[in-house]
């Protein structure tokens, strides 16, 4: 690599000249970023320049020809005052740089590469000629920027930031540690599949950082062997809680074990001195004093098993975080169980079939059967799940009888590890309810939370929160790279929009988002969908589109119709648009109706 740095009639510049091998891309970003930090870029600003540096310089190796490979690739850096520069010339056969780059959909090889470059530039130029071609990418500086600071200066901001970094990280210490070494502890585990392990010792391990992470102090675990209907002890914190196996009966009767009525119930069973567990549950013999919850999992509608977790030494209830840990932590327990199950049945070349439907059944189970409703309005919900199984879900929470908060996000990807991400992030936000009516600074904070593990995947999250107040009548929403929501009011002509700015989770740690807020007219529709609506496509191939989305949200408002009128509808619209095709992708989307 050879490097020529120079001072340009524009501003400083730096030239550089690379094999076209994509080892020689690494060093030619690091040179790009260290001439940059002598520039006085801050951190934000060298992080975008090196990602969409590195973006066009893969694309550029990666497409050339034969003979272009024995061509250098060329790279040329001009930091002004007020902006910084990109130059990349490549020798490949080029191609035509799209009028309008959208979020590539998740069965998409290419694209995110130009949609990256987009997000991340302020403006692109593309110029192709005959066996040469120049990507031009331009990044307004911030008025901090523009010189170079003095050493003196460099040590005060590196020690405010300092001090910054530490109180942030102290706050979010104190309320979300749970959070942290739950995630943690997820994806270790998730790291040592595929190793000689017991799913009993894995399960066991597992449910010892569960105690920790929740200050509780013994688990039970019984699952129900296959073609059974019986709960048995898997494995549990101590020789004495292997306890005899219980049977589920068809019928919900008072006096069975909570245990038993938590499985039937498909619900968390409560118990603590106050409300004590029957005279003769097996637990209260053998944990009397002992305070904490059952928890069900299920498989689609298959019984897995029950999760007991309690506490005898501290008698502190579960916080609502340490309770959505249990669940975080049952639930991906519940995979590894039915996927080692499948293992132990099934032969190989039968084994990603099978993944894409745990997936697919994972995906499903994230669903709420019934949807929380506000006076006033209706709420429904739709999610129409594709052969390749995706991360598409929907959420809502009830924060009181006023107030929503609704959630629609699409998972980059396919299978397990999409479905995953789905639950992780469905827990998170959960597990914040003091930011619900905060909807960027929510975005936020499960951004950083899950940043590292996306991008160590290659992996990204298109979100939307909404929050409703029925009361005030009005709704604030924020956005992480996701489709807009559509206001269709009775007596407007148009259909309004809300986008608010914010890239998808998962792209940069200290991604910024912003809060729209708009009034909620008197009989309004609210939609909320991801991209597998408007990127259907017919039999002639032609996409179902936004505008028609907004034309049929539009004709909904000539004449009252419940909320799960519209869903209906919505749907058959859907499957007649695509009638003699295959679904490509998820569909899903939330209703509400005054």
């Amino acid at each position: 690599m050879s490097e020529s740095p120079c001072k340009s009639s524009r501003g400083v510049a730096l030239r550089l000249a690379l094999a076209c091998d994509l080892f020689e891309v690494r060093p030619a970003i690091l040179a790009v970023r260290g001439f940059l930090a002598e520039q006085g870029l801050p951190d934000a600003e060298l992080t975008t320049c090196e990602l969409a540096m590195a973006e066009a310089c893969n694309n550029a190796i990666n497409y050339a020809s034969e003979e272009g490979r024995a061509q250098p690739i060329e790279i040329e850096v001009i930091s002004s005052l007020t902006r910084v520069e990109l130059r990349v010339n490549d020798h490949t056969p080029g191609f035509d740089w799209p009028g309008r780059i959208n979020l590539p959909g998740s069965d998409s090889e290419r694209g995110r590469g130009l949609y990256l470059i987009r997000s991340l530039m302020d403006s692109t130029e593309y110029f192709r000629c005959a066996g040469e071609n120049s990507l031009r990418m331009r990044k307004h500086r911030s008025s901090q920027a523009g010189r170079v600071p003095s050493p003196s200066a460099n040590l005060e901001e590196l020690s405010r930031r300092l001090a910054e970094s530490e109180q942030i990280i102290g706050d979010m210490a104190e309320e979300l540690s749970s959070c942290y070494e739950s995630l943690s502890a997820i994806f270790r585990y998730s790291a040592e599949q595929g190793k000689a392990i017991s799913l009993e010792d894995f399960s066991r391990q597992l449910l010892s950082d569960l105690l920790r992470i929740t200050a509780a102090d013994w688990f039970v675990l019984r699952l129900v062997p296959k073609d059974q209907s019986w709960l048995v002890v898997f494995t549990a914190s101590e020789p004495g809680l292997d306890l005899e196996p219980l049977e589920v009966p068809h019928r919900v009767d008072s006096g069975l074990p909570a245990e038993v009525r938590s499985a039937k119930q498909r619900q968390d069973i409560w118990f603590d001195q106050q409300k004590s567990l029957e005279a003769g549950d097996p637990l209260r013999r053998v944990k009397p004093d002992s305070l904490g919850l059952v928890h069900p999992f299920y498989f689609g509608d298959t019984l897995i098993g029950t999760l007991t977790v309690g506490k005898t030494i501290s008698l502190v209830p579960f916080s609502a975080a340490q309770t959505n840990v249990v669940h975080t932590f049952a639930d991906f327990l519940a995979i590894q169980i039915v996927n080692t199950r499948f293992q132990e049945e099934q032969v190989n070349n039968l084994l990603v079939a099978r993944d894409l439907q745990i997936a697919k059944n994972i995906q499903r189970s994230l669903l709420m059967k019934t949807l929380p409703q506000m006076p006033g309005f209706g709420l429904a919900g739709y999610c129409e799940s594709a052969r390749q199984v995706g991360g598409d879900f929907y959420d809502v929470v009830k924060l009181s009888d006023q107030a929503l908060l609704l959630v629609i996000a699409d998972v980059m990807g396919k299978g397990i590890p999409a479905a995953m991400f789905a639950a992780i992030l469905r827990s998170l936000l959960r597990a914040l309810p003091e930011l619900t009516n905060q909807p960027s600074e929510l975005l936020s904070r499960v951004n950083r939370l899950l940043f590292d593990e996306l991008s160590e995947v290659d992996m990204f999250i298109t979100a939307q929160l909404v929050y409703v107040d029925a009361g005030k009548r009005l709704l604030v929403t924020a956005s992480a790279g996701h489709c807009p929501l559509l206001l269709a009011v009775v007596g407007e002509r148009a259909v309004r929009t809300l986008s608010p700015e914010g890239m998808p989770l998962g792209i940069l740690p200290d991604t910024p988002f912003t809060d729209e807020t708009a009034e909620l007219p008197r009989n309004c529709r609210v939609l909320l969908y991801t991209d597998g609506l408007t990127e259907a496509r017919n039999a002639q191939g032609e996409l179902f589109g936004q505008e028609r989305l907004m034309e049929w949200l539009k004709q909904t408002t000539t004449h009252p119709r419940k909320a799960e009128e519209l869903k209906d509808e919505l749907a058959a619209e859907l499957v007649k648009f695509q009638s003699n095709t295959s679904l490509k992708d998820d569909q899903t989307f939330l209703i509400m109706a005054e």
